[in-house]
């Protein structure tokens, strides 16, 4: 069960890292951002939760705003994600989660 609350972690964090840094890029690049390479590869990387968010949000949510909703749905993950780690560290034994 570690091993999978870890990987949901590690997930999380690497499409988090992903969502910023594409924001980022984009920000950066400006209009001419679609045809950056890293910002090609980084929303790629960021598609599948995109659509997810999409999904899950109201119609009345701009699609400029899903980036964000994403963010904020996989800051939810990673807490919840966190906060079932320590649980079962705690329950497993600390020296075991090293």
């Amino acid at each position: 069960m570690l091993l999978f609350i870890t990987i949901v972690k590690a997930v999380a964090e690497i499409a988090l890292m992903a969502l910023l840094g594409r924001s980022i890029l984009g920000w950066l690049a400006g209009e001419r951002r679609e045809t950056n390479l890293f910002y090609q590869v980084l929303s790629a990387m960021v598609r599948p939760v995109l659509g997810l968010a999409r999904l899950l949000s109201p119609r009345v949510v701009l699609d400029r705003h899903l980036p964000l909703v994403a963010f904020l749905l996989l800051g939810f993950v990673w807490v919840f994600a966190l906060v079932a780690k320590i649980d079962a560290c705690l329950r497993a034994g600390v020296h075991l989660c090293r």
